[in-house]
Formats: C-alpha cells, sequence, structure tokens
C-alpha cells in the first residue's frame, strides 16, 4: 500500500521526522525499512535520514501485514455499515464478544471480521480492532484495515476526534435534569476481575447523557462518552442509582424483552485521516430494545 505527500517547507528535515508527523511510528518506519516497504523521494529510494528541501514529493510503500496474524477466521455474516480501502464498521450483535480470550476463543467479532477478509481475499488480513464494545452490548464496531490506519485513528482517539454515541434504558425515572455529566473515577475491586467500580483512586472518567424519554419506572437516554474505561456506562449509571435495565452485574433487572445490559453503540463519527471527510454512521436500535419501547410507547 502507497502513500504519498509534499513536503512544503524552507528548512531542511529528515524523512523520518516528517514520517513522524504524519502518523508513521517508529515500529511502522521499521517494518518499511526491514520487511519489504520503501521510501522514495522524487521517485528515488531513499533512507529514513534524508534531509527533504521545500516541494520534495515523499512516496512510502507499506509491506503487507502477514506471518504473526493468530486469529482463527469464522465463517459467520457480518452487517457491514462502512467499508473503504481503510476502515470497516460492521454492526454488532448481543452476545459476540469483541475479540477472542479463553472464555470466548473462537466466535467473536475479531473471528467474523477474520472471516470476511478471507472470503473476500484480502491481502491484508490481520485484525486491527479501533473501537470495541462488551459482549451484551450492541452496535457499531471501528475496524482499521491496516497498521497505519489503525495508528491514525489511535491519535484520532487520544485527540478525542472519534466520538460514539449510545443509547440506554436506565432502571428508574432519571432526576428532572434534561441533561447531565457523570464525572466519577473508575477502578477495580479487590474481589473480583470483572466488575468495575467508582474509585477515588481509579482513572478519571465522564460521561454525559441526555434524556430522551420517561417511561413507568425506566428513562431512554442518550450518552456520549468522554473517557474510555472498562463498563463505564454500567458503572457510572449504577452509581448514580440508575442500573442499565438486564444489567444485573451492576443491579439492573432483567425482563422478558432484555435478558442483557440494554446498551446500543448507535453513533460513531470522525474526520477519515486519508480523505478528510468527515464521516458520520448510525445503526438502529437492536431488536429486544426495539421490542421493548414498541410495547412500552402508547
Amino acid at each position: 500500500m502507497k502513500f504519498n505527500w509534499i513536503y512544503e517547507s524552507s528548512e531542511k528535515q529528515q524523512v523520518k521526522t516528517f514520517l513522524r508527523s504524519k502518523g508513521i511510528s517508529r515500529g511502522l518506519l521499521a517494518k518499511i525499512k526491514f520487511q519489504g516497504g520503501k521510501i522514495e523521494v522524487n521517485q528515488r529510494e531513499e533512507n529514513a535520514v534524508y534531509y527533504l528541501k521545500d516541494m520534495d514529493r515523499v512516496e512510502i510503500t507499506i509491506p503487507d501485514e502477514k506471518g504473526y496474524e493468530t486469529t482463527v477466521p469464522i465463517d459467520i455474516p457480518i452487517e457491514i455499515i462502512y467499508e473503504d480501502a481503510h476502515y470497516l464498521v460492521v454492526n454488532k450483535p448481543y452476545g459476540v464478544a469483541s475479540i477472542p480470550s479463553k472464555i470466548h476463543p473462537k466466535n467473536t467479532m475479531a473471528n467474523r471480521v477474520k472471516g470476511y477478509y478471507v472470503r473476500e481475499n484480502y491481502i491484508d488480513q490481520v485484525i486491527h480492532i479501533v473501537t470495541r464494545l462488551d459482549r451484551d452490548t450492541t452496535g457499531l464496531m471501528l475496524f482499521a484495515k491496516h497498521g497505519y490506519a489503525h495508528a491514525m485513528l489511535d491519535k484520532a482517539l487520544k485527540l478525542k476526534q472519534l466520538h460514539k454515541k449510545y443509547i440506554a434504558l436506565v432502571t428508574g425515572d432519571l432526576d428532572n435534569n434534561l441533561h447531565g455529566m457523570i464525572d466519577a473515577p473508575i477502578g477495580m475491586p479487590q474481589d473480583s476481575i470483572v466488575r468495575r467500580i467508582v474509585d477515588p483512586k481509579g482513572k478519571s472518567a465522564l460521561t454525559e447523557y441526555w434524556v430522551r424519554e420517561r417511561f413507568a419506572n425506566t428513562t431512554l437516554v442518550s450518552i456520549q462518552l468522554h473517557t474510555g474505561r472498562t463498563h463505564q456506562i454500567r458503572v457510572h449509571f449504577s452509581h448514580i442509582g440508575y442500573p442499565l435495565m438486564g444489567d444485573d452485574l451492576y443491579g439492573g433487572e432483567k425482563n422478558e424483552w432484555i435478558k442483557r445490559q440494554a446498551l446500543h453503540c448507535c453513533e460513531l463519527d470522525f474526520i477519515h485521516p486519508f480523505t478528510q471527510e468527515k464521516i458520520i454512521l448510525k445503526s438502529n436500535y437492536p431488536e429486544d430494545i426495539s421490542e421493548w419501547l414498541k410495547y412500552n410507547i402508547k
């Protein structure tokens, strides 16, 4: 895969410094150097310490990713919301983990996406998950198709330029405020490696929410995360006394419609690193939440 830029500056700069400014990490630069990639300046191969001058054309060839990918492909269809040469966004159903683990070694979204890459005969089949979801949370998941694309969106995440929005059904009649912020640090309790708790010594966590609709002892909220802690939404709403419907790990109760935490990643937006286009993607409510709303909206 090739990428190119024009260097525009009267001051000379080494190629490696310029490429770092374009999001090329030291690790990726090493792969280019040692695994069959190439750096060219004005169509002539150069090394990373070459000094650029004004209007030089820089092109890199990133080698194909292969040889270390261990994700087992699973031939199960995926619902694709968006795809281009660099990114893939899929709609994750509930009950499917994002990545393999000892508990869920194969049938995960990573395995299903790998199966899709194999079916489509993609050259690069390494799995790069940019945003993941809990096993029983539904909605939009973002995959990068190569390491450089992954690095660029990781940078966007750190700069808070990639946004995920959720909807949730929370137990109870959320207070009269139509809009609120939950600012409470999250840590891990000593008695569990699964649960998380609000802990003054934990990592900072900030959740913003808007009340969408009220029902009898239930509130539909939309949520914007400003940090990305494990179980953040679930922990925060449980902490303020309104656990997610169905979330028995944090005090929510299941019912005939909702058998898991009623949480859905419904929107994803980011500036595409390679086209500079504003990408806004949306996902409809999953069947269980839709059925609950249909039954309860009078």
